[in-house]
């Protein structure tokens, strides 16, 4: 894992996004070019692409999945936060990162809110079951009322989420309730984009997967085979597969908007190239020597140093290629992470099996 790690200074984690969202540069990172590296800005998106290509966005929304509460046994109160991550078939049951777990164990209850209370039903270290029992409104608007915005560890430690969070924090493409973390290259668009997108004759399809907060975890091993993905729940109706079959059958190539859209692309493809409806769970962990059958371009945000996602972003632009390019927006003062700038990836040679063709970029 220490080919996967870098130093980023600090003031280089965005905190807030910039206005308008598509104003946020974007790096174009195309081997295959000579210099590969090129900067630019994300409203140029349409003139990177071409008539034909599709462009495939997760629809996920974000839920105020940051509860916190109060323990209490007798006289003895604790402070709990929960920041649910998975549910579970069980009604009302998921599995949340308790702090401090340590004053938890099974038989607590935690009042969250007059709406919302929490009974502990398993602990395992960091991690507990809990089941969630609403008061006088659904589930789901218990945890709207109860709870807050999930914003990342890093900037949850420097703010706490506000109003403005509310809409920051949702892609434009958000419609099935359903994440713990959002989808980050898709905060970037915006409806004057999209209006380019769709004049450059780009057509534009969603697909769903809830993204769970193990996306984002750095990986504790020293090695890939020693991490274990957290499973997330995907869907490709049977209406995208067709379309996307369709677009590349007449030449168009497949661009992921983020990372959560490429590994459920990944899931719903077979070797030949072809999508299929999937509805499933999938914990596909995408490393050097994987060939990318579904996806041919990539957008994405600059990712934690040890993280899947970073192994994930070399396996398909190549390690070296991607080591570069973080130590140049580094350099240039590229801002990071999910408020932050983004990226346009090809991939490397041998990554994919289809041939892409690279005209159109050259403007970047």
């Amino acid at each position: 894992m220490d080919a996967y790690d870098f130093h980023l200074p600090e003031e280089l984690i965005a905190l807030r996004p910039v206005r308008p969202r598509d104003s946020a540069r974007l790096l174009v990172v195309n081997h295959a070019r000579p210099g590969s590296l090129s900067d630019g800005i994300v409203r140029e998106l349409p003139d990177l692409l071409r008539p034909g290509d599709v462009l495939v966005a997760n629809d996920t929304r974000v839920i105020h999945a940051r509860l916190r509460g109060t323990r209490r046994r007798g006289e003895a109160c604790a402070n709990i936060e929960l920041l649910l991550h998975k549910p579970l078939p069980d009604a009302g049951c998921w599995r949340a990162f308790a702090r401090p777990a340590k004053r938890l164990k099974p038989g607590d209850v935690i009042e969250v809110h007059e709406a919302l209370t929490a009974d502990v039903l398993d602990r395992d270290g960091g991690e507990v079951v809990v089941r969630l029992t609403p008061h006088g409104v659904s589930l789901d608007d218990a945890i709207a009322q109860a709870g807050e915005m999930p914003l990342p560890p890093y900037i949850e430690g420097k703010r706490k989420a506000d109003d403005s969070d509310e809409a920051d924090y949702q892609t434009v493409f958000a419609r099935h309730e359903g994440s713990v973390a959002a989808p980050t290259a898709g905060l970037h668009f915006t409806d004057d984009l999209l209006a380019a997108l769709d004049a450059r004759g780009v057509a534009r399809e969603t697909v769903t997967l809830h993204v769970g907060a193990g996306t984002f975890l750095p990986v504790k091993s020293d090695t890939l085979s020693g991490h274990k993905m957290h499973a997330e729940w995907g869907e490709v109706t049977r209406e995208v597969a067709d379309r996307l079959n369709a677009a590349r059958a007449a030449g168009g190539r497949i661009i992921a908007v983020g990372t959560t859209s490429m590994r459920l692309l990944e899931s719903a493809v077979d070797a030949q190239g072809v999508f299929h409806p999937f509805a499933a769970e999938t914990d596909i962990f995408i490393t050097p020597g994987h060939v990318f059958h579904g996806v041919d371009v990539l957008m994405t945000n600059f990712h934690l140093p040890r993280s899947t996602l970073m192994v994930l972003v070399s396996a398909f632009a190549g390690l070296e290629t991607m080591r570069a390019a973080y130590a140049h927006a580094i350099g240039t003062g590229y801002r990071f992470y999910s408020y932050g700038d983004s990226s346009l990836l090809f991939p490397q040679d041998g990554a994919s099996p289809r041939p892409i063709d690279r005209q159109d970029t050259s403007q970047a």
